[in-house]
């Protein structure tokens, strides 16, 4: 399925998640979700076994998540706005809708207001997914498909939508006789609006991948996002024309294993304070085994 957005109208043809009622209802956790509060929508990466969000780590600007490989995954998208938004979803650099290499132009999925969506896989059909699940680099949807350059990174493109005009019935019009008509109708009628030039769809690739993970050759090969097994999902198709052809929002979210995350300065490694040293730590030496406890 490859629906070819109709950029002439800078419409574009977009897929509204309805998945289980239990995923639709699950709020985002907002100690979790590392968007602010008053951007149009919420990414959170949740681990589908546990049903818990994965820890966000900071560095050097940008986000991580640690996964575990074979792990299955969901993005889960909330929207607390009072209006729909699009959202260009991309997982290492790959539309999780159409396969295409990830650009802004593309088709995504609709929020409704006040929703939560969970997006659990790479879109196979009207009525399934294959799951996201955590692989090894070359294992990886993107490296099978000859695309291995962005793996280890999440991202969003956020669409508001444009304001629909607000439609004012004319009053009626008193019956006119033969003579006035021809004059009524010149001074009620109104140009025509000229129309307005098209706009094609921004066809910048999405470069938000392009940073990848932090390479370091030491370090075990890079996490990406495999094309899991089928699983039941269904969409329905609605328009959605966009404000502008630039997003109001990105967002992005990187991951890697957690060993190569703590290698990368990451994930800061446990200190544990060092007891100071002894020169007889067992002080009082048993002859035999002690007798147990009195008990009352």
């Amino acid at each position: 399925m490859r629906p070819a957005p109709e950029l002439n109208r800078r419409s574009t043809l977009a897929l509204l998640a309805t998945a289980a009622a239990a995923a639709l209802t699950l709020p985002a956790c907002a100690t979790d979700a590392y968007v602010r509060p008053q951007q149009p929508v919420q990414l959170t990466l949740i681990d589908r076994d546990s049903g818990r969000p994965l820890t966000v780590y900071r560095k050097d600007g940008r986000t991580y998540v640690a996964g575990q490989p074979a792990a299955r995954y969901a993005i889960r998208l909330s929207n607390p706005t009072p209006q729909r938004v699009l959202v260009v979803l991309s997982v290492d650099g790959v539309n999780v809708i159409s396969g295409d290499t990830a650009a802004y132009g593309q088709t995504g999925y609709v929020l409704d207001p006040y929703r939560t969506h969970d997006i659990t896989g790479w879109r196979k059909s009207d009525t399934a997914v294959a799951a996201f699940e955590f692989a090894a680099l070359s294992d990886s949807y993107a490296a099978r498909t000859g695309r291995p350059g962005n793996v280890g990174v999440i991202g969003a493109a956020v669409f508001l939508e444009k304001p629909q005009p607000v439609v004012v019935p004319a009053p009626p019009v008193a019956e006119a006789t033969r003579e006035q008509a021809p004059r009524l109708a010149s001074k009620s009628a109104a140009p025509a609006a000229a129309p307005a030039a098209p706009a094609a769809e921004s066809s910048t690739a999405d470069a938000m991948g392009a940073s990848g993970a932090v390479a370091n050759a030491a370090r075990a090969e890079r996490l990406g996002t495999g094309h899991g097994a089928r699983e039941w999902s269904v969409t329905r198709r609605v328009e959605f024309e966009r404000l502008s052809t630039s997003p109001q929002q990105l967002i992005e979210l990187a991951y890697d294993s957690r060993a190569n995350l703590l290698a990368a300065g990451v994930i800061p490694r446990p200190v544990y304070p060092a007891p100071r040293p002894q020169p007889f730590p067992e002080e009082q030496a048993r002859a035999y085994v002690p007798d147990p406890p009195l008990t009352r």
